[in-house]
């Protein structure tokens, strides 16, 4: 289903949904007013169809885009114009009450009513007539005449990737002999079957190159070879042709006349018991990869096929299912990325004149590693004065030079063909990142909700937005277009950030189709058009922002402020009539005054404040009844509004230790409360009346309770927290995170949470309690992937049960003792799925022992070791990490309590010794907890024991 907003359309698909919405009897609407409204509902869908038709086109003429503009704009001037009659009919219907007052207020509004809907029959006879004239203007100038006027010509953008000389070439031979090993290993063995790797990347990192570099090295190693190239629009006839040309030449005459079929069946009879080596270049999709490889019989012979594509799952598709190689291509390093540079730029590694040596470094950070970004402006730059003021303002102008200067054309061209392959809303939803600023890292659900709240996600079916909005954010992913921040322990980006190069083209785009105005940074020049959409204003780039006085933003839907600035400077929240998305990251500066006109924001969607000053937030928030987020745990605000709890869409409140409000039970659409505080403040009802948000799935809970236990003040308190918790794990449930800054007992959680929250994904505390053993209830959580969790003393037992939850991929053990003290065995029964494991314990005796086949999926191990009671090792340290298998990185926690300085210093040895006999892949970091407490004296004893062992 089609987005109800987009970068192209606007908010077409919004209003049309709208206008059929005005059409029920819910609305009452003038005669006169329902046929205009009927009217033009039919002549903006005649208009969508044209728009998503002409859309199509890559690059429409300036005509095309002319019109596409102006039915953008009127989109959202109509939505503009629909959402303030539905409110003011909204507002005056929520004020009814009873009694002469009621009366009285029910004659107002009757008046007050019926001037609503003039005002409104006046408005849409204005927006009818702007239709009709958009309608007009497209038959005027022969916008429809686009279909049939011929396409440019376009040469391909990786054809010198093809002619590339080897000596021009930097970096390539370590990928170039890594692919070649994928490849060619395996060759020994009895089942040589046909092998495909797969190289994944975005565009411009060099995938044809690499590939190219391959086939050539390569050469003579197999009986038949073909390159070939596949493209977004591919010709199967073509590229099958081609394949047959390549490896069969006599053929290439006489199969102009065949179909598919044919071609596929003559590869495959041809290639039959021969050892091949095919390179399928550029795959945008799994259904031409399928038909393609038809061509190639699985025999006997290795044979091997490489392949290159931007998207990672099709890369997935394509490798071998047995060897399942996938090859993803990296940015070129630092010192590469100079030696490119200043080899295209000077003729020389060693030509850069030393007044631009500071500049080149911050052109490269720009380039961010990407061989055709670099090779581009070095091109470019070479054709310059090699001044440092020339290339300063090269360096200032690079985005916009994708734009304007012909030698960055290919470039462009590269990048785009990323851009034009997305889906309408995965379009909208990547220029939508073009707000935040160069370098910037972009949380997952900060930027899912933003677009919830700006209409970019419309899910079919009664999919969940949010997990329909993570969907497109991983396939932005996918297709090489974000790059992930802090993967998670379930595969998943916590956050991302956008390439340099890419951000630059969304920002061109964005500014194009007034989709973002920029303001700020002086790099972009983003000149406002006269209605602005959407305001990002960067005070990092520049402190003093003067707004253009002409910018009007009564329109602004999204204001996203970056910075630090001063209240005279910031424009006045009274102006935003129309704004989804408020999101301020001030800092120190601003002040709650500046909130004070924030009822009139009545489209509010979305508010978070990252503003340190802010401790109190304004009663009039309970007004903004659209309002579905409300993030403010960047904020000093420790007690809410009391009529915050008239918020009826709100979906998500993030505070930090901010006091649970009272009445809580009336925000029924709450799906996340983090990180509420229960203290001696809060009341038991508030605490019963948890129980009853049943559409919550995230809890976070702050204890910060003091309450004596007299006339049984705390059991009330842990029997309804208890009680709610139970009614929660019965409804929908899945996170459950409880922390305190102090000490405060959590035995009511051990035995009582009956039946178990059989839902529940992730359960964390982080206290200085600590459970005498596991609570029984966690043994019956089948769908629990991530445990944090204190528990002393933990013992083989402890493992053992948790070692049987069947979902379990990230355990984080906190305790004081382990016992046995001497080894604690780790066996290969249970933790079949375990990624990470963490185990945090002062007292861990001599360590953990794996055992063979324990934890066999395991990634990431951190353990501690006691240098004082793990020494002396005669025999090194032998604690079965060869074992594992999967073993990715090692974090070994040094415990120097006691210990002497050669006691620490030979267990750091034993554990590089150790990491040293696993795979090259392995990282290890190893860290000291209470160093200041290492035994300085009395060394020259410790070395005569150490002598007398030996």
């Amino acid at each position: 289903m089609e987005a109800t907003v987009c970068a192209t359309h606007g908010a077409m698909g919004s209003v049309l949904r709208k206008l059929g919405a005005l059409l029920s009897d819910e609305y009452k609407l003038l005669t006169s007013v329902k046929g205009d409204i009927m009217f033009l509902k039919a002549e903006l869908e005649s208009i969508h169809a044209f728009l998503k038709k002409i859309s199509e086109f890559e690059d429409p003429d300036e005509l095309s885009k002319c019109w596409i503009k102006a039915v953008r704009e009127l989109s959202y001037d109509i939505e503009g114009g629909i959402d303030s009659f539905m409110l003011s009919l909204g507002a005056e219907s929520s004020r009814k009450s009873r009694g002469c007052k009621g009366l009285l207020s029910r004659c107002m509004d009757l008046m007050t009513n019926s001037k609503t809907r003039h005002r409104m029959a006046k408005k849409i006879k204005v927006l009818k007539q702007r239709a009709i004239e958009v309608s007009s203007r497209r038959v005027r100038y022969k916008v429809d005449d686009v279909f049939s006027r011929p396409s440019r010509t376009s040469i391909d953008p990786r054809l010198p990737a093809f002619f590339t000389e080897m000596t021009r070439l930097i970096g390539i031979d370590g990928p170039r002999d890594k692919l070649i090993k994928l490849l060619t290993e395996g060759e020994c063995s009895t089942a040589q079957q046909l092998k495909v790797v797969s190289i994944v990347g975005f565009g411009g990192l060099g995938k044809t190159t690499l590939a190219n570099q391959v086939y050539q090295k390569l050469e003579g190693q197999f009986e038949y070879q073909a390159f070939v190239s596949v493209s977004q629009k591919p010709d199967l006839k073509k590229i099958l042709r081609n394949i047959l040309s390549q490896i069969c030449w006599q053929e290439c005459t006489s199969n102009e006349a065949w179909d598919e079929q044919q071609l596929i069946n003559k590869i495959r009879q041809f290639l039959k018991h021969k050892r091949y080596f095919i390179v399928i270049d550029d795959i945008w999709g799994t259904p031409v990869w399928r038909t393609i490889k038809c061509a190639f019989p699985e025999n006997n012979s290795s044979s091997r096929i490489l392949t290159t594509t931007r998207i990672i799952t099709v890369a997935k598709y394509c490798s071998s299912q047995h060897h399942d190689r996938v090859y993803e291509i990296k940015p070129l390093s630092a010192t590469h990325s100079k030696s490119l540079f200043f080899k295209r730029a000077f003729g020389s590694e060693g030509g850069c004149p030393l007044q631009l040596r500071e500049v080149s470094d911050e052109i490269l950070k720009k380039c961010g590693g990407v061989p055709l970004a670099i090779i581009t402006v070095a091109s470019l730059l070479a054709n310059k004065a090699s001044t440092k003021e020339e290339w300063l303002r090269i360096r200032n102008s690079i985005g916009s030079a994708l734009e304007k200067d012909l030698d960055m054309e290919e470039m462009k061209k590269i990048l785009f063909l990323s851009y034009n392959d997305l889906p309408y809303h995965l379009k909208t939803c990547l220029l939508y990142l073009s707000i935040f600023p160069e370098d910037y890292e972009i949380k997952r659900d900060r930027l899912v909700r933003r677009w919830i709240a700006e209409g970019f996600i419309n899910p079919a079916g009664g999919q969940d937005l949010e997990e329909v909005g993570e969907g497109y954010f991983i396939e932005l992913i996918n297709r090489s277009l974000i790059e992930p921040v802090e993967i998670q322990y379930d595969g998943r980006a916590d956050a991302c950030r956008v390439h340099d190069m890419i951000l630059d083209l969304i920002i061109s785009k964005s500014i194009e189709e007034n989709f973002v105005t920029f303001s700020g940074d002086k790099k972009l020049n983003s000149l406002p058009y006269d209605k602005v959409r959407r305001l990002s204003l960067n005070y990092h780039a520049q402190e003093h922002i003067m707004v253009p006085s002409n910018m009007i933003v009564s329109h602004v839907r999204s204001l996203t402020i970056f910075g630090c600035a001063e209240a005279e400077h910031m424009l006045s929240l009274s102006k935003f009539h129309s704004v989804r998305v408020l999101d301020l990251e001030n800092r120190e500066v601003l002040e709650h005054n500046y909130l004070k006109h924030i009822s009139r924001l009545s489209q509010l969607k979305y508010l978070r404040l990252d503003v340190r000053r802010i401790t109190a937030l304004p009663e009039q928030l309970g007004e903004l009844q659209n309002l579905q987020t409300l993030d403010l745990r960047w904020t000093w605000v420790k007690k809410l509004p009391v009529n915050i709890v008239q918020l009826q869409k709100l979906a998500c409140l993030l505070v930090n230790c901010t006091e649970l409000p009272e009445r809580i039970g009336n925000m029924q659409a709450l799906r996340e409360l983090s990180e509420v505080e229960i203290n001696q403040n809060t009341s038991p009802s508030s605490l019963q009346e948890l129980g009853t948000l049943t559409k919550l799935r995230i809890l976070g809970l702050n204890l910060n309770w003091h309450i004596s236990n007299t006339n049984g003040g705390m059991k009330a308190y842990t029997d309804n927290l208890v009680m709610s918790l139970c009614k929660l794990g019965m409804l929908n449930l899945r996170t459950i995170q409880i922390q305190s800054y102090n000490f405060c007992s959590l035995d009511f959680l051990l035995d009582s949470w009956f039946p178990p929250p059989r839902l529940l994904q992730r359960f964390e505390i982080s206290t200085e309690y600590y459970f005498p053993r596991i609570p029984k209830w966690v043994a019956s959580l089948d769908h629990l992937s991530y445990l944090g969790i204190y528990v002393d003393p933990v013992d083989e037992e402890t493992f053992r049960i948790l070692g049987d939850l069947p979902s379990l991929l990230f355990l984080w053990i906190s305790s004081r003792t382990a016992r046995p003290k001497e080894r604690l065995i780790i066996s290969s029964n249970g933790f079949r799925f375990l990624k990470e494991f963490y185990f945090t314990c002062w007292d861990s005796g001599t360590g953990l022992v794996f055992e063979g086949g324990a934890m066999p999926e395991l990634e990431k191990l951190r353990v501690p070791f006691n240098a004082h009671d793990v020494f002396p090792l005669s025999g090194g340290l032998d604690f079965g990490i060869q074992n594992l298998y999967s073993l990715k990185h090692l974090h070994v926690e040094i415990v120097c309590y006691s210990a002497k300085v050669r006691e620490v210093e030979a267990l750091e040895d034993a554990v590089k010794n150790a990491a040293g006999c696993l795979s090259d892949e392995l990282t290890l970091e190893m860290s000291r907890w209470d160093e200041e407490e290492i035994v300085k004296d009395g060394d020259h004893k410790l070395a005569e024991e150490v002598d007398s062992d030996n």
